[in-house]
């Protein structure tokens, strides 16, 4: 299993990026794939999840970027996106797609596979 996420940069408060998770060989429709993020000095957290299209597709957001942050799939594209809107300073992290790898598998998950992460910098 090999994610790849993209589309990090720099951007001003209040502003939007929209994240891309790409996978190779490995179909993202049947799994859940989420979004975590890892800021200078403080450990991963998970952001955002997105259930496999085989089970409900339902998706979880956590309650700091509610509101603000979109998951969806592309599934045409085989991509995950992570819209994110009115950014903040506190946003400022390495984002990251992974996944369970268990087809048909329900957010919340315990993340087993994970891809090279995007920088989002949020700077005025």
């Amino acid at each position: 299993v090999q994610l790849q996420a993209s589309g990090g940069g720099l951007v001003q408060p209040g502003g939007s990026l929209r994240l891309s998770c790409a996978a190779s060989g490995f179909t993202l429709r049947y799994y859940a794939i989420g979004w975590l993020r890892q800021a200078p000095g403080k450990e991963r957290e998970g952001v955002a999840c997105i259930s496999s299209s085989d089970d409900d597709g339902s998706t979880y957001v956590v309650d700091s970027v509610k509101g603000r942050f979109t998951v969806s799939r592309d599934n045409g594209n085989n991509t995950v996106y992570l819209q994110m809107n009115n950014l903040k300073f506190e946003d400022t992290a390495v984002y990251f797609c992974a996944t369970d790898g268990i087809a048909g598998s329900t957010c919340p998950i315990v993340y087993r596979y994970w891809g090279q992460g995007t920088l989002v910098t949020v700077s005025s």
